[in-house]
């Protein structure tokens, strides 16, 4: 029986595994898909030589940049984007690749109004926000990082003003804040200056609405949580399970 898997930590709540667990079953699969909560990556070494039969892994917070060292290899577009969350195993050789970048991407494209949606703010540096700078580019916005701590590619909070929320219409949650248990956390953005041409997108799917969101929509905001983009990449990284190196 072939076998897959989830690194991360820590994995409270796992969408993949349920994902693939009722995907296997619904389809009649002969797979089994397993939880690795791993606090150092090295320990990717063990979990490949404990399980022979693992054919890929799907990989979460705080790993997708940490775990390229320990790859043969990784396609075009991890490497451009810096960040791999889906691993490839076949005949002993790991490939990382990307599928952030496409369910992320074909989520929110939808909701996207050229007129009025042209800059975007993503809140957290970490490495699914670099898949959806990535994916911003290619929708033609142009986006600014916002994190706790100052450097030369992004803005604190400190620094968001009435001016940047009016000029940055797109606001992306691309940070575990808010997640549950946590339900109670939000980010420190400038809600009171929010409007209905505002789009809050948060990656984080559990709550089905964070106080984020329900922040937003209170102000009017298009609001849309990270379920279909968790749904979509987990979908991509199947095809990439079952594909030819």
């Amino acid at each position: 029986m072939h076998k897959y898997g989830l690194i991360g930590f820590p994995l409270t709540h796992s969408f993949s595994r349920q994902f693939f667990t009722e995907k296997f079953a619904r389809e009649q699969i002969d797979a089994h898909y397993l939880n690795f909560e791993i606090e150092d990556i090295s320990c990717i070494w063990e979990i490949i030589c404990d399980n022979p039969e693992l054919k890929g892994l799907n990989v979460t917070i705080p790993h997708k940049e940490s775990v390229i060292p320990f790859l043969d290899g990784i396609s075009a577009e991890a490497e451009k984007i810096g960040a791999v969350n889906v691993v490839k195993i076949e005949n002993d050789t790991l490939i990382g690749y990307n599928t952030d970048y496409i369910g992320f991407k074909n989520s929110i494209s939808p909701l996207l109004r050229p007129d009025i949606h042209k800059r975007a703010l993503i809140l957290g540096t970490g490495g699914a926000s670099k898949a959806v700078a990535h994916a911003l580019t290619d929708l033609g916005l142009e986006w600014k990082y916002v994190s706790r701590t100052k450097n030369e590619n992004n803005l604190t909070y400190n620094e968001l003003t009435r001016e940047i929320s009016l000029e940055y219409t797109v606001i992306i949650n691309a940070s575990p804040v808010g997640t549950s248990p946590n339900i109670n956390e939000w980010p420190p953005i400038f809600y009171e200056f929010i409007t209905p041409n505002h789009l809050f997108y948060d990656l984080v799917y559990n709550p089905a609405e964070t106080l984020f969101l329900k922040k937003g929509k209170e102000r009017g905001a298009t609001i849309k949580n990270g379920l279909e983009m968790l749904e979509l990449q987990a979908l991509a990284a199947w095809e990439i399970f079952n594909s030819k190196i």
